[in-house]
């Protein structure tokens, strides 16, 4: 990917003069003719390195540079001097400057210290990118024993190390983003970017953009070239989260960078090429998402090279300790809290709540506790109240011995249609019956 230089000179000629050398070495170039404009462009689209003059007016080098680190602390500047003194070049580099170069300009040496600079900053990315992916990966295990999440993790790793696209379906808050940064910190495009895009989340001329990026001019208030997810998401993995609500023509051009790993910005015609592995997620399912016509057959199918179903936390009830024990534990280092058990009325709970929120309401449900916490334990009454009412007394069930067993039947179910709060789903798991059972029998008593 060509490097991004903003150079920034309030003399138009030396302006030029600059574009015209670092183009040749292959570099995209803007420039400014005022600190005020370069942190405009700055904030629109940030570039690799700054090439600016040391005396403007009004906002100088320095003073730009010192703005410019506010946004990006890190941002590479080379500064450029008619007044090259020994205490000018300890300045700027105390300040925080690769380096300066002196005018007139000599154009080995300017095409060497830009070189170098975009390179070590390019490695400053690369380490800050590492450690926030190692960090993710200690944040963000996924936790689970029960055999169901045995058998998606499982399969997750078979399918980590290709490139094949990944659909992962499931109930909104079973964790379909810790499943997707699982996939790629597993796969051999972990030292690569993870680029998340919600799009659900953005307006569809926005997504197209967000995607693809544009051109400048595209359209009005385009005043420069913007990179989309595409182009950041090379040598890594893009994250396409709720992918049906994304705009049937969004869907279209999708289609066509999975096909053939091709796309143009908005407003181009220069073709790019994608390297990104795609990762999709919808919490509706996508067989009946295409039949609505929300997700193109086509795209579809190419998404769904391989489907991950996570389950939902009342279908594995048994991680819940676990997963309520990992929340603990990121809660204190959070609220810098010493909570250090749960008490087994408290799980007990917990196991005896249908989750509807699924494992984020829990995470949520275990941060209130800790933070509620005046103890070393979690106890039931730290619990959100909608756990505490749900934990009532068993209904007790009215009627004697040699009662109609229809009658005893009845009640049984009607307790436990009451206990799980209408969820007949989960009532026919709990009485060990199947839900066409269950359903048939209150027919029978409707007619």
């Amino acid at each position: 990917m060509e490097p991004n230089i903003l150079v920034v000179d309030d003399e138009e000629t030396n302006r030029l003069t600059l574009e015209r050398i670092l183009v040749r070495e292959g570099m995209r170039v803007r420039h400014a003719a005022n600190g005020q404009a370069a942190l405009v462009c700055i904030r629109e689209d940030r570039p690799d390195l700054v090439l600016t003059d040391l005396k403007m007016p009004k906002m100088d080098g320095m003073q730009l540079m010192r703005a410019a680190h506010e946004l990006y602390p890190d941002l590479e500047f080379v500064l450029m001097t008619a007044y090259g003194t020994v205490e000018t070049a300890v300045s700027a580099m105390k300040e925080g400057a690769y380096d300066f170069v002196t005018k007139p300009l000599r154009r080995t040496e300017l095409v060497h210290t830009v070189n170098n600079a975009i390179e070590k900053g390019a490695l400053v990315r690369e380490n800050r990118s590492l450690k926030s992916q190692l960090a993710q990966r200690r944040d963000d295990t996924i936790i689970g024993h029960s055999s169901s999440m045995l058998a998606v993790i499982e399969e997750a790793r078979q399918v980590a190390d290709s490139m094949a696209s990944v659909l992962i379906t499931g109930e909104s808050g079973t964790g379909k983003g810790v499943l997707a940064r699982f996939l790629h910190g597993t796969s051999p495009r972990a030292a690569g970017p993870l680029i998340t895009v919600n799009c659900g989340a953005l307006p569809d001329n926005l997504l197209e953009s967000e995607l693809f990026g544009y051109e400048k001019g595209a359209f009005t208030g385009a005043n420069t070239r913007k990179q989309g997810r595409f182009d950041t998401a090379k040598t890594g993995t893009l994250f396409l989260d709720e992918i049906t609500e994304m705009a049937p023509a969004v869907q279209a051009k999708l289609l066509r960078v999975l096909q053939d790993g091709q796309y143009e910005r908005l407003g181009g015609n220069k073709t790019l090429q994608s390297d990104a592995r795609i990762l999709a997620a919808t919490n509706i399912d996508p067989d009946g998402a295409v039949k609505e016509g929300m997700l193109r057959e086509d795209l579809f199918y190419r998404l769904d090279v391989i489907r991950l179903a996570l389950p939902p936390l009342r279908e594995r009830q048994e991680d819940i300790p676990m997963l309520a024990r990992h929340f603990v534990t990121r809660s204190n280092q959070r609220h810098g809290r010493n909570i250090t058990a749960i008490d087994p009325a408290a799980i007990a709970a917990l196991q005896g709540w249908k989750w509807p929120g699924n494992v984020r309401e829990l995470e949520n449900a275990i941060e209130r506790a800790v933070v509620l916490c005046r103890k070393d334990t979690i106890t039931i009454e730290d619990l959100p109240p909608s756990l505490v009412e749900h934990r009532s007394e068993p209904t007790r069930l009215s009627f004697e011995v040699g009662s109609p067993l229809e009658f005893v039947e009845r009640r049984m179910i009607e307790a436990t249609l009451k206990r799980v709060g209408g969820d007949k789903i989960r009532a026919a798991e709990l009485l060990g019956v199947t839900s066409r059972t269950l359903y048939r029998r209150l027919a029978e008593w409707r007619e």
